[in-house]
């Protein structure tokens, strides 16, 4: 498998790097927060919005620190389905005239699954690996590195974005090339991330098909599997299910920004919000 070393992913991210660098070093932001507002900008320039990042590099600090203000306004909306409050009713005005195009805390509510999967999975195939030596500089006083143990970033885990696994290598140390360079959200979603929890009125049984039925209508074929509740007495109606999704895209027009969202079939309802694992 072909391979790239250290030296080499850092010179193809300089860029990422250098506002990174100004994010924590000269503008002395969080560095956890930090390390989710440029994968999260990432992730917008995998959805089309191009140069993102490369565009800042011109930017004076001041106009920086605002586009990392928008940035972290928008990791906070992921987090709740109450909008936080921003300029003129949820635009972000700084990132639009970057962009060259409108852009507003609702496009994010509304991509809410897509997004935080995207934005996971660049933390975690880019970030964790292009970083690390800026923030050991960064975090030299509040945690001790220890040689070949994840670096310590307080932050983490974050209760929507998970953890991140941060390790120091060597400049002549290898990354596989496979994987590194953008993100599938048809293979690297997790299937807890795909999967919604859905449940339903008691006396008003509802069958697998029926439920297949339904969300097909709504977005084509998208049902990998439904799992109903498994009854001690199997004359028992099953009161919830668990449906696996094709794709995280399909989760989010489900829900289409609700936290909860309800359905109807052959007069059955049918309620649905996106599933979480519990221990």
């Amino acid at each position: 498998m072909a391979s790239i070393t250290v030296d080499e992913l850092h010179a193809y991210h300089a860029i990422d790097r250098e506002v990174f660098s100004r994010l924590v070093i000269s503008l002395r932001r969080d560095p956890a927060e930090s390390l989710l507002v440029i994968a999260l900008w990432l992730w917008l320039e995998d959805k089309g919005y191009p140069n993102v990042i490369s565009k800042m590099t011109s930017l004076e600090n001041p106009m920086l620190n605002s586009l990392a203000d928008e940035a972290a306004l928008c990791l906070n909306s992921l987090e709740s389905t109450v909008l936080p409050i921003a300029p003129k009713r949820g635009t972000l005005p700084h990132t639009a005239r970057l962009l060259g195009k409108e852009i507003c805390l609702e496009t994010f509510l509304q991509n809410k699954f897509a997004a935080i999967s995207g934005i996971k999975n660049f933390l975690n195939t880019i970030c964790a690996r292009i970083f690390t030596d800026i923030l050991q500089f960064v975090l030299a006083g509040a945690s001790q590195v220890i040689a070949n143990q994840p670096l310590v970033v307080p932050g983490f885990p974050h209760p929507v974005f998970g953890d991140v696994t941060i390790l120091a290598r060597s400049v002549d140390n290898d990354f596989p090339v496979g994987g590194l360079w953008g993100w599938d959200p048809t293979l690297t979603v997790p299937e807890d991330d795909r999967t919604m929890f859905l449940t339903f009125s008691r006396g008003f049984p509802v069958t697998k098909e029926e439920v297949t039925e339904l969300f097909t209508s709504i977005c084509g074929d998208c049902v990998v599997n439904v799992q109903l509740q498994q009854n001690s007495q199997s004359n028992e109606q099953p009161l919830y299910a668990k449906m696996v999704m094709r794709t995280v895209t399909a989760v989010d027009q489900v829900l289409s920004g609700r936290h909860v969202a309800k359905f109807r079939i052959n007069g059955k309802h049918i309620w649905a919000r996106k599933y979480e694992r519990r221990e």
